[in-house]
């Protein structure tokens, strides 16, 4: 199994700078993989793998310490 990057980088949906996300601390579990980054303009950037819908979950979110929850 390969370990998921640590960054990756988008296109910033608000001013379309690139904006660095770092892979978030989660548990063991295997399901998803999110990340989180924030732009230059101050918009937060999350993106995932995984389970579809933990993946939907995550990137809805505002929490700042959400868990995947089965």
């Amino acid at each position: 199994m390969n370990k998921p990057a640590r960054f990756l980088t988008f296109k910033c949906a608000k001013c379309a700078k690139p904006v660095k996300v770092t892979l978030q601390k989660v548990s063991a579990c295997s399901h998803i993989q999110p990340y989180q980054g924030i732009c230059e303009c101050g918009e937060i950037k999350r993106h995932a793998t995984g389970n579809a819908e933990a993946v939907k979950s995550y990137v809805e979110s505002n929490e700042l310490n959400w868990h995947h929850h089965h």
